[in-house]
């Protein structure tokens, strides 16, 4: 009997220490496949409805040197990289680690960006809040390989 209790409060002791995705993470997987879609599609009214109204966005060069800008900033900049650019441009994720609570979540997405024949290779650090609308990026921290 002894040992018995032992084995539940060991058991009990691991499975409640052991760090698991957030409640939804089905849902952010959706939200964030949708972020890399709207921006495929240059649908670019979509690709902004992802993110929180604050949200503020850092490029990480490999120097380590970085960029910060605010979402209307960063919109017109993504407009642009599509309207210039010769070839369309797609990036989907291969990657994600999702983790975090059923109101912030952070997300860890690796990604591949195809121009052409050129084919870019990068990270998203994502911090994500549940509002009423749905899961919004309230910060975006990335770099390129």
């Amino acid at each position: 009997m002894r040992f018995s209790r032992w084995l539940f409060l060991l058991t009990f002791f691991v499975f409640s220490c052991t760090q698991a995705g957030p409640p939804d993470q089905a849902e952010i997987q959706r939200f964030l496949n949708q972020y890399f879609s709207t921006w495929s599609s240059q649908d670019m009214q979509g690709y902004e409805n992802c993110f929180a109204s604050t949200a503020r966005i850092t490029f990480v060069e490999a120097s380590g040197q970085s960029t910060s800008q605010g979402l209307t900033d960063f919109i017109h900049g993504q407009k642009l990289s599509h309207e210039r650019s010769t070839d369309p441009m797609k990036e989907v994720p291969t990657q994600m680690k999702i983790q975090g609570d059923s109101r912030v979540a952070q997300a860890e997405v690796r990604w591949k960006l195809t121009k052409g024949q050129e084919t870019v290779t990068g990270t998203d650090f994502f911090t994500l809040i549940r509002t009423q609308q749905g899961w919004k990026i309230a910060a975006l921290v990335f770099y390129n390989d």
